[in-house]
């Protein structure tokens, strides 16, 4: 497995892009939280919680389906989006090479 791209889009709409393992078994939320952007995780990724809560951008089509648990997570949200996902359901891998998330909190705060 190789090193992945994920492009990162900040509130004022400009992209950062990172370079992210695969092999470490890390989840999207992991991986952001250790390059220290702002992700709560309160639940520690147990899509309990929706503070870990991601707009993807571009390469959305690439992610697996979402998880009864996550979609009911989901629908709790006021600032859902038709390509909102956890990111604490999102491992690290090849298919997700190149996306880009905007990260969306729960809204809430």
């Amino acid at each position: 497995m190789a090193d992945i791209t994920i492009n990162i889009q900040n509130p004022d709409n400009t992209i950062t892009s990172l370079v992210a393992p695969t092999d470490m078994g890390l989840s999207l939320m992991e991986f952001l939280k250790g390059n220290e952007y702002d992700i709560l995780a309160t639940c520690g990724g147990m899509a309990l919680c929706a503070t870990c809560h991601v707009e993807v951008i571009t390469g959305y089509d690439n992610l697996h389906e979402i998880s009864n648990d996550e979609g009911a997570m989901l629908d709790t949200l006021p600032n859902i989006t038709n390509t909102s996902r956890l990111s604490c359901q999102l491992k690290l891998n090849d298919s997700m090479d190149g996306i880009t998330v905007k990260i969306m909190g729960d809204g809430l705060s």
